[in-house]
């Protein structure tokens, strides 16, 4: 039966009207990932003697299990991220005389056979024969070892599987795994609880007692037995045809009115975020991610990297115009060729668009004053990269929009959703984020860390000083790229 299935998928693949396009992009992703495969295969052989000359005193083994629950938290986020789970077209099987179980079975293995668990393989096994190598640990130890780092890799994409499923559903449920783990970071900051010495103690304890590697590989059927379960409930032909019944909620955002002519612009956009998964992901993602100071702000070892403090600064206040601002104006484009059909001014269209943009700014700001306990200094960074994003990032991310004439569809999950993603995307996310950290560099070597603060700023306030210029000009930009921009958006396989 497998091998049927593994036929069906060859001839859907070879047999698309997309083959030419999707073999190409394959071809490029399996160079790619011959990349990788060579890069941890060298990290898996150099990691051996790279721990022996930092910790000399130390068995490099047992120093690396103090920092694997961190490696597979890495691991994990990177997965979330990258790996895209295995589809099966199950309607036309369903009709057939094949048991649910098998179909199930094939998708969860099929996620196995993939570049994100070979990776782990390619990293562990040659660490471990280093230190066969180079240790007194018998091969029983080491094969144990081993074994148990692949079944908790295994078990990670098992997880990401739940974690995928469940967000794409609802993106509220995804709260208490983020809860946990903040509390769960807040016991390793605080040194209430430090799990990563207590998980490289249990390895250690492995590598004495072989067996526990048991324990590796029930979580790991554990995780495949919950997410079989899971989709077993839901693999029906009617699944998900009865819509849920619920009171029907209205927001008309009336306090948008106060900003005039532009006002009906924005109720449309606020709308537009509130009834739909994905750009209201954006919103959700842009209030997470005012954690990531924590990472830069609280730890010494970036205090040497000077730029690193402002990367944080332009990327917490600036993660709503990143996420959203680079889809401008795909998000209108099921319905773009109604607004350019309309006597509706481009100028106040473009203007409201400044104007969200811009009001996430000052909100995320705002959000981020909990910073001040960090010093005065902390929260300066973060106003001056308001600034600039502001002045700068804005009305370079609207003039971006122009080059946009990919569809979105806003009904689809907002995971590994990259719909509307093109070449201007990639682009425009380079100067947003890296150019401020460079500018600030500069101006921080020629005179001072303050000065280089203060060439954001005021770079921020002249691009506010000269908005209005700027947003003639790029509204002359829209105009002349309109009709492309609407034959792109009519594009349903964009």
């Amino acid at each position: 039966m497998i091998g049927k299935l593994l036929s069906l998928e060859w001839k859907s693949f070879t047999r698309s009207a997309s083959f030419g396009k999707s073999l190409g992009v394959k071809i490029l992703l399996g160079f790619l990932g011959l990349y990788f495969a060579v890069i941890f295969l060298g990290i898996g052989v150099g990691l051996h003697p790279f721990l022996k000359e930092m910790y000399p005193d130390e068995v490099p083994l047992l120093k690396f299990n103090e920092f694997v629950l961190a490696w597979l938290g890495f691991e994990l986020i990177f997965r979330f991220f990258l790996q895209s789970l295995p589809v099966l077209k199950i309607k036309p099987l369903l009709l057939q005389d094949i048991r649910k179980k098998k179909l199930v079975d094939f998708v969860l293995y099929k996620s196995l056979f993939s570049f994100y668990n070979l990776f782990p393989i390619l990293f562990y096994v040659p660490f471990a024969i280093m230190n066969g190598v180079k240790s007194d640990y018998s091969t029983i130890s080491l094969l144990a070892w081993c074994a148990a780092m692949l079944f908790f890799s295994f078990s990670l994409n098992f997880l990401n599987f739940l974690i995928k499923k469940k967000f794409a559903e609802n993106i509220k449920s995804f709260l208490p795994f983020i809860f946990l783990i903040l509390v769960l970071a807040g016991l390793e900051y605080f040194d209430i609880i430090s799990l990563g010495e207590q998980f490289g103690l249990f390895l250690n304890f492995l590598l004495e007692m072989p067996y526990l590697a048991v324990l590796p590989l029930l979580l790991c059927i554990g995780l495949f037995m919950l997410i079989r379960n899971i989709l077993l409930d839901k693999f029906y032909l009617d699944a998900g045809l009865k819509a849920k019944q619920q009171v029907a909620k209205s927001q008309d955002f009336e306090w948008t009115k106060r900003f005039g002519d532009i006002a009906p612009f924005l109720q449309l956009d606020m709308k537009m975020i509130w009834r739909n998964k994905r750009p209201r992901t954006t919103v959700f993602l842009s209030f997470i991610f005012l954690l990531y100071g924590l990472m830069f702000f609280t730890n010494s070892a970036f205090e040497k990297i000077s730029i690193m403090p402002v990367f944080a600064g332009v990327f917490m206040t600036g993660m709503f115009i990143t996420n959203f601002g680079q889809f401008i104006p795909s998000w209108d484009s099921s319905y773009y060729q109604m607004i350019m059909a309309q006597n509706i001014p481009m100028r106040k269209y473009l203007a409201s668009k400044a104007a969200l943009l811009s009001f996430s700014i000052i909100v995320l700001t705002i959000l981020s004053t909990p910073y001040l306990y960090f010093g005065w200094n902390v929260m300066l960074i973060i106003v001056m990269c308001a600034l600039y994003n502001l002045g700068v990032n804005v009305p370079f991310l609207i003039f971006m929009g122009s080059l946009n004439k990919k569809r979105i569809d806003l009904e689809k999950s907002p995971v590994m959703n990259y719909q509307g993603m093109g070449a201007a995307q990639w682009i425009m996310a380079l100067p947003i984020l890296f150019v401020p950290p460079g500018i600030f560099y500069l101006f921080f070597k020629l005179f001072s860390y303050n000065i280089g603060l203060l060439a954001l700023g005021i770079l921020g306030v002249i691009g506010l000083l000269l908005r209005n210029y700027l947003m003639d000009k790029i509204t002359l930009q829209y105009k002349k790229k309109k009709y492309i921009m609407i034959h792109g958006f009519k594009q349903t396989d964009a």
